[in-house]
């Protein structure tokens, strides 16, 4: 059936990626094709080595996380407290993506897409939201001691 061994996939967008196994080559009238098995699962193992593996994130890694992720460059940015264009230029390899960033994109992604759910994907969406919100300077809000010391804001309604 032609070639053997790992097939090198480059679907992904990724140019380091090859499969052992999981994949069918076969031959049709318009030349070789190939099936890959349990495509969901085997994005998800990608994405959870470069999250949890990688030390550093390429560009190319980046936009991967952020398809699996179904986030636009803007949304992503807006996550992360960066502009879309700060995604695009990261995902061009116009600059290297900060540390910062980085660990806010790794712990969305484990939170969304990984095997370990946390309360991060609420606490991300909720600031890029509020990030968004047209302040209304001065804010106003008052507290209350609900006994022993721990101090909750006072519902007014």
């Amino acid at each position: 059936m032609g070639r053997t061994g790992p097939y090198h996939y480059r679907q992904c967008g990724l140019a380091d990626v090859y499969l052992v196994n999981g994949y069918e080559r076969k031959r049709t009238a318009y030349g070789e094709t190939v099936t890959i098995h349990s495509i969901d699962e085997l994005h998800r193992a990608i994405g959870t080595y470069l999250v949890e593996e990688k030390d550093h994130l390429t560009g190319s890694e980046v936009r991967f996380l952020r398809h699996e992720l179904d986030l636009s460059q803007d949304m992503l940015g807006r996550l992360l407290g960066k502009t879309g264009q700060t995604v695009a230029r990261w995902e061009k390899g116009q600059c290297r993506i900060d540390g910062s960033a980085v660990r806010l994109l790794r712990a969305y992604y484990e939170a969304k897409v990984g095997r370990r759910p946390n309360k991060v994907t609420g606490l991300l969406e909720r600031l890029a939201e509020v990030d968004g919100e047209d302040a209304g300077y001065p804010v106003e809000f008052a507290l209350e001691d609900m006994d022993g010391g721990e101090w909750k804001v006072h519902d007014a309604a």
